[in-house]
């Protein structure tokens, strides 16, 4: 069925990913296997036909739509290349469409679920201090949670409040208000120099062994002081960069300016924080006894 060639060509002439790769070879070996058993094993004799009963049976089998679209640009990309090659004549694939996939809005927190979290931390320990100035920053600002553990001092200017966010080549300033720095300053003046036990970083934040913090770590730290401030909501870090965007935008913000200090590349992406804002007012206006 030609698939190891194709592979080939995936290598060497357009240079694809190791995961992409193998994501290709997946779908194709499940095509080749569905083929086989209709008793079909030639490239040439699949039909547009052969191919949407396919779509039909992973359809049947439990398959989300988003893993047929998936399916159905590989098997695109595979009948595509042999077709330019000229090892079959008519391309079955050309009429194969992905089905509609609902885009979900992203959890986030109410304003007073936020200030309930935020509250949390024991401001009479080490820990506390840190984790409150943690939390207020990534609020604050709206960054992943790679960029909030990977910010070094030199990154972080207080007085002024702002921040230097490095992500991949492209850097942002993104400005945050009060209630991070007095976290901030309170973190720096009284717990860091205790967290990091006389050792040097140029790490804003530290582990309580003094090493730098992991991803897992801080998941840990949120999900602790969720379930601490009674939150139903799924939490993970991102709820919070969610929930910033939604807040900010909720509250009049330049769609464009959070955009940016999103670090997001198409405003598109920003733009489903708008559209999840007009969902909940109409939803608002149709329930709400007091509208």
């Amino acid at each position: 069925m030609e698939i190891q060639s194709f592979i080939a060509y995936l290598e060497d002439e357009k240079g694809a990913s190791k995961n992409t790769i193998l994501s290709y070879k997946r779908d194709l070996q499940k095509l080749c296997e569905y083929l086989d058993n209709q008793g079909i094993t030639d490239a040439a004799k699949v039909t547009d036909t052969t191919l949407n009963s396919y779509m039909l049976f992973l359809e049947k089998n439990g398959s989300a739509p988003s893993s047929i679209s998936r399916n159905i640009a590989s098997i695109k990309a595979f009948f595509g290349y042999l077709f330019q090659e000229k090892k079959i004549s008519d391309n079955p694939s050309t009429k194969l469409k992905a089905p509609k996939i609902e885009k979900k809005f992203p959890e986030i927190l109410t304003i007073q679920e936020t200030d309930t979290l935020l509250e949390q931390p024991d401001l009479k320990t080490v820990k506390g201090l840190r984790d409150k100035a943690m939390l207020e920053l990534l609020y604050a600002t709206g960054i992943r949670v790679s960029e909030l553990i990977g910010l070094k001092v030199a990154d972080v200017n207080v007085k002024l409040g702002y921040i230097v966010c490095n992500s991949g080549d492209k850097e942002r300033v993104i400005p945050f208000g009060t209630k991070a720095k007095v976290a901030l300053t309170e973190y720096m003046k009284s717990a860091r120099e205790e967290l990091l036990h006389g050792t040097e970083s140029d790490f804003m934040f530290s582990n309580c062994s003094g090493s730098e913090m992991s991803r897992q770590g801080f998941w840990k730290l949120i999900k602790y002081y969720g379930d601490k401030a009674g939150i139903r909501t799924e939490l993970t870090p991102h709820t919070l960069r969610h929930s910033f965007a939604a807040h900010m935008v909720e509250n009049g913000a330049d769609l464009r300016a959070v955009q940016e200090m999103m670090g997001h590349s198409d405003i598109s992406t920003t733009q489903v924080y708008l559209n999840m804002n007009s969902r909940l007012r109409d939803v608002y206006l149709k329930a709400h006894p007091r509208k």
